[in-house]
């Protein structure tokens, strides 16, 4: 069930930029604080995540309860413009004209009798990641179809089913784009028993031109894949959800899911022409949310590289951060996992940093091959990591094994690192993050050297309203 509203008073600095109601701007020019644009930063930023988690004076249940608002940033010879809109999803739009709410989600059930639980038991939210293609932007929840907006004006179109997700399809909100070829693949997960691991194949117009459906012997939590040379590759953590109840309207997706580390974690891999099954594999328990990349060795043995997590504790951390005060220790550590694909057998793990991280990211270009870096937000040194968010971000080396990071100061938390290409050298690139400062409770654009990441920004941005932290976005260069 919903929550009733509390002060704000007894939590953290960084809880004002989850736990009140962001408000939307039109297109307006940002004011340069610092440093210069750079003239190969030619393109939009595009970020996704909650804008809302309260309505009519109740909270919703989790982080990935809100209402997607999605940030454009636009990089031209002029400077940078922001525009911040919600997405205008059939449940934003019945509660907006209610003034309460209605429908039930991840963490939470619907309010209300029963039957309200059955009619309106999940709404899409469509806050979690975006697609960028030629016409529209797509804003991504794994739950449902995608919903498309404007490219410029962020105005949302309505649901798109890519001319092939029919009725009730879902598209997870981690397609992966081959930067040489143009092909996006993604997934989604039909609830039932048995459950059904769906897989897309689309041009770049995003048009799907494939598709496969494979059976699975469990309920999954899945939120990524990777692309790896020629395979598609999925780790089903041992998570059973009770389906029962959820379809009952009698337990939120969220509680109903239980961690059994005596099952192991399953590997699936697909070859990415037919998006046929390859092998089945297994392997020791743990949970992951993203990977970083994957690739294939001159050997032919698959290397993946993900953020692991020894349990399904990072849950309880995720919905702490949506009521705005943690006190749950939940960190993934950066690992690669190197397998066999054509057995599903595992030859070996070794992780890639001492220091716990999230939303790894590789830059566009070097998406299913051997990566030059991974970016990733971290911790500070010496923060107390039960109650604060990542307050930096870091850059490791793949090749040299080197570690670079920036430390954002006091109070200042950013947001996932996206990498963005240089306009006119291939070999150089930009780093971008939207970071909250509870010092002045404003929210900035920062830009850093790709390669130079412990350098101080060479520009920054300021926001006109606070933009909440959200979970992910994407960079789309200017044609």
């Amino acid at each position: 069930m919903p929550t009733a509203h509390r002060p704000t008073t007894d939590l953290p600095v960084w809880a004002k930029a989850i736990t009140r109601t962001a408000t939307e701007f039109p297109r307006t020019p940002l004011p340069l604080l610092c440093g210069k644009i750079p003239e190969g930063l030619r393109g939009t930023l595009y970020r996704n995540g909650p804008g809302r988690l309260e309505r009519g004076g109740m909270r919703m249940g989790h982080w990935f309860d809100g209402d997607g608002a999605i940030l454009a940033v636009d990089f031209t010879n002029e400077g940078a413009t922001g525009t911040y809109r919600y997405v205008r999803t059939q449940k934003y739009r019945e509660e907006e004209a209610a003034g309460k709410l209605l429908y039930g989600n991840y963490g939470m059930v619907a309010p209300g009798s029963l039957w309200q639980r059955w009619s309106k038991s999940v709404g899409n939210v469509a806050n979690t990641s975006v697609l960028a293609l030629d016409d529209r932007l797509l804003a991504l929840w794994e739950g449902g179809k995608p919903h498309a907006l404007d490219l410029q004006t962020l105005e949302t179109r309505g649901l798109d089913d890519l001319s092939a997700l029919g009725k009730n399809g879902c598209y997870s909100a981690h397609p992966k784009r081959d930067g040489q070829t143009g092909e996006i693949f993604n997934f989604g997960v039909t609830v039932g028993r048995p459950a059904i691991l769906n897989l897309y194949k689309s041009d770049r117009t995003g048009k799907i031109m494939q598709t496969s459906a494979t059976p699975l012997d469990r309920m999954p939590m899945l939120h990524d894949f990777v692309l790896a040379g020629q395979y598609l590759i999925f780790f089903l953590p041992p998570i059973q959800m009770k389906l029962f109840p959820v379809l009952l309207g009698l337990s939120s997706f969220s509680d109903a899911m239980v961690w059994q580390p005596e099952w192991g974690t399953q590997i699936l891999v697909f070859d990415r022409q037919t998006l046929e099954l390859v092998s089945r594999g297994e392997a020791q328990p743990w949970f992951q949310w993203h990977f970083a990349n994957g690739y294939q060795e001159e050997s032919g043995i698959v290397a993946i590289d993900f953020v692991r997590y020894d349990d399904w504790t990072t849950n309880r951390r995720l919905k702490e951060i949506g009521a705005g005060k943690t006190n749950t220790i939940a960190e993934g550590m950066l690992t690669r996992v190197r397998l066999d694909a054509k057995t599903g057998k595992g030859v070996g793990s070794e992780p890639l940093s001492d220091r716990p991280g999230e939303f790894p990211s590789v830059p566009p270009s070097q998406v299913g091959r051997e990566a030059s870096q991974i970016y990733l937000s971290c911790h500070r040194r010496h923060a107390d990591i039960a109650r604060e968010l990542y307050g930096a971000i870091a850059c490791i080396d793949c090749h040299m094994g080197t570690w670079q990071e920036f430390d954002f100061g006091e109070n200042r938390y950013p947001t996932e690192p996206i990498y963005a290409p240089d306009a006119f050298d291939a070999e150089r690139g930009w780093v971008t993050t939207v970071v909250y400062d509870g010092n002045t409770d404003t929210s900035e654009v920062w830009v850093f050297a790709g390669d130079r990441l412990d350098d101080e920004p060479v520009c920054r941005l300021g926001l006109p309203q606070v933009v909440p932290m959200g979970f992910h976005g994407t960079w789309k260069p200017h044609n």
